[in-house]
């Protein structure tokens, strides 16, 4: 379990103890590459430990009761509470992987994009843990962190294909060729679709988190009271537009009495209209490029009705579709274990300075990977 009475005044007690007691104990497999995934963009703290052999150890701790009460996330609480929980997961999940603080091999960190302040608390430690160990560490990107999350699944998709990363802060389509060789095809000119879910489900008085509420709630409505429009999809391109639909959900609710069932349709027109205008834009890409393998990951790609009209264009166009585990869609240190781990190995490694990149476009990525 969580030590929830860790203090941040504690931890450079703790990582002193880390590096002074646990490195020096003789590693048992030392010919076996073990990478320590380190997540901390938002409000999860998610640690993992990436294999030759796999994922072989995953832990999280969510700040969602600690932020519900403020109705989103409050960046220097978030920021506080990575520095508290950090360390005593790095020790949950080396008890899980059953394997020592001297086995590791590198440690691959979220450099960004996302809050600053938690960014940098995770950087700190990874980059403190790996001069400490004299091991290599990683800075990654956190949506490329996303898009390989299906990578983790048994049927894992091949290069090349198409990606729709859809989560709180982006809305993207992307060619992968590779591993770091990245095009991007369209993305969101305003609120990423998550960001819109969230907002609209804040305007309905839903619970927080808001886009999984606004999906529970949607699932009471009724489909044929509301049509709200599909933007930017009567025009070509890939790109898309989702605050008019808040908009357009806020006009709605102040015309009509805003009981229970009004929400549950509010909720279930809103649904979907992001769940079409995905659907559309990501057929388009298709056509396109010529693919026939589409990758959809973030946040958003957990909605139950985007998998199921994702699973029909499957079956209707001979599409292969690929999405991680709903556990893996949200923020999770398995996906940066895994990323880090691919670019580690390919010899690529960080300076010793500490790097936090808020601000960081998935197309500025290194793509030398084989």
């Amino acid at each position: 379990m969580v030590d929830n009475s860790l203090q941040p005044s504690t931890l450079v007690h703790i990582l002193i103890r880390l590096m002074h007691t646990e490195k020096s104990a003789p590693s048992k497999q030392p010919t076996q590459q073990f990478v320590l995934g380190i997540e901390t963009s938002c409000d999860e703290t998610g640690i993992a430990i990436y294999s030759d052999k796999g994922l072989i150890a995953d832990t999280l701790y969510s700040q969602v009761e600690l932020h519900a009460e403020y109705g989103g996330v409050v960046p220097e609480l978030a920021s506080r509470d990575h520095v508290r929980k950090i360390l005593p997961l790095v020790r949950e999940c080396l008890n899980e992987a059953k394997i020592q603080a001297s086995d590791l091999t590198g440690i691959a960190y979220t450099k960004g994009p996302g809050l600053v302040g938690a960014l940098l608390a995770g950087s700190s430690v990874a980059r403190s843990l790996a001069y400490a160990w004299g091991i290599p560490s990683i800075g990654v990107h956190h949506m490329e962190g996303h898009l390989l999350a299906p990578m983790l699944e048994e049927d894992a998709p091949t290069f090349p294909f198409i990606a729709l990363l859809v989560s709180g802060g982006h809305t993207q389509l992307i060619q992968v060729d590779a591993i770091g060789c990245y095009t991007l095809l369209g993305e969101s000119l305003d609120d990423a679709a998550g960001e819109a879910f969230d907002k609209t489900a804040k305007l309905l008085g839903l619970d927080y988190p808001g886009g999984p509420a606004l999906a529970r709630c949607a699932e009471k409505g009724d489909p044929q009271r509301f049509t709200f429009p599909r933007p930017m999809t009567n025009r070509p391109g890939l790109d898309f537009s989702f605050s008019g639909l808040k908009t357009f959900a806020l006009t709605t609710s102040q015309a009509n009495t805003l009981n229970s069932q009004t929400r549950a349709d509010i909720s279930r027109a809103f649904e979907d209209a992001v769940v079409d205008t995905l659907l559309i834009k990501c057929r388009r890409a298709l056509e396109q490029t010529g693919l026939s393998r589409l990758v959809i990951a973030g946040g958003v790609s957990a909605n139950k009705q985007l998998r199921a009209s994702l699973a029909e264009l499957a079956k209707k166009q001979a599409v292969e579709v690929f999405c991680p585990r709903p556990s893996f869609c949200t923020d999770n240190g398995a996906m940066i274990a895994y990323a880090g781990y691919q670019r580690l190995m390919a010899g690529e490694s960080d300076p010793l300075c500490v790097q936090a990149k808020p601000r960081w476009p998935l197309t500025n990525l290194n793509a030398s990977l084989p």
